[in-house]
């Protein structure tokens, strides 16, 4: 194994030992929902708008009969909230049929409709590859690595890749990590940039991984 790899990930896994999403649900399609949510916007952002809503939302079916107009007055305070409506109803529709489908099939192979290959759940309205990965990699314990921002930059500060865009950065993370540290990637490494190795005034000087930092190097040697 890398000894780079190593070196990063047993020290990330000191920091958080049980990394797992911060977005906050409690079933299979809340969980969707809430990561569509969470584009262009934080998840303490979507957890204070679902908080209420999902007490009235737990399957697809809650949200068809909630209508979309109430929805989306409930998603009123999130970036971009119109468009994702919408998409998030036209979504619900579509889970709701694949679900009485697999019901009537008397197949369990998705959990409340929710399906579980990127190419099945990339064919929901307004579901990119991030959403997908992170819904599969949840939902079905799929090894990928879903890139955000902090992933991103992380990634590229340490050395595991040099990359413009979070699609490589993916690309290239799913390829070089081992299957035993992806899980960890996925949601720790999201974790040390949201909270460390942060855009600005990272906490370079109590780090143990600056000494294989290029940001460190560049900017403090």
């Amino acid at each position: 194994m890398d000894k780079k790899i190593k070196l990063i990930f047993s020290y990330i896994e000191k920091l958080f030992p049980n990394p797992e999403t911060e977005l906050n649900y409690s079933t299979p399609f809340q969980l969707v929902v809430a990561v569509m949510l969470s584009a262009q916007a934080t998840d303490i952002q979507v957890n204070k708008v679902t908080a209420k809503l999902f007490k009235q939302i737990k399957v697809s079916d809650d949200l068809l009969t909630m209508g979309l107009p109430i929805f989306e007055k409930q998603i009123s305070s999130i970036n971009y909230y119109h468009t994702k409506a919408k998409h998030i109803f036209e979504t619900a529709k579509i889970i709701h049929n694949l679900e009485c489908r697999m019901q009537n099939e008397k197949k369990k192979k998705y959990k409340n409709g929710i399906p579980d290959t990127l190419e099945e759940l990339m064919k929901l309205p307004w579901v990119g590859i991030k959403t997908a990965k992170v819904v599969a990699h949840i939902l079905y314990d799929k090894l990928y690595i879903a890139v955000d921002t902090h992933i991103h930059r992380v990634s590229n500060r340490l050395g595991l890749v040099k990359t413009t865009t979070p699609e490589k950065t993916s690309e290239l993370l799913e390829k070089r990590i081992p299957d035993s540290y992806k899980h960890l990637a996925h949601h720790a490494l999201v974790l040390f940039g949201r909270y460390y190795c942060t855009a600005k005034n990272p906490k370079c000087e109590g780090c143990k991984l600056k000494s294989i930092c290029l940001f460190y190097k560049k900017n403090h040697v």
